[in-house]
């Protein structure tokens, strides 16, 4: 069985989704107030974006020099 895929996990849509109806969930438990919890996932939504486009970037990056043409 191989390892985690970090990148792969860090820059995917549903696992920030996943963060955020858990964050969602536990402060629901814990009796936290709307407006509070309005906040917390809109800070994990918008980390989870902010890492999605870095990992995203990074890679564009480091592939963009592998595609050579010949002219």
């Amino acid at each position: 069985m191989n390892g985690i895929d970090w990148k792969r996990k860090l820059a995917s849509r549903k696992f920030w989704a996943l963060l955020a109806a858990l964050g969602t969930a536990l402060m629901a438990a814990g009796g936290a107030g709307e407006s509070v919890t309005l906040q917390v996932t809109g800070v994990i939504g918008a980390v989870g974006a902010c890492v999605a486009y870095i990992l995203a970037e990074g890679y564009a990056d480091g592939s963009g020099g592998n595609d050579s043409k010949d002219e």
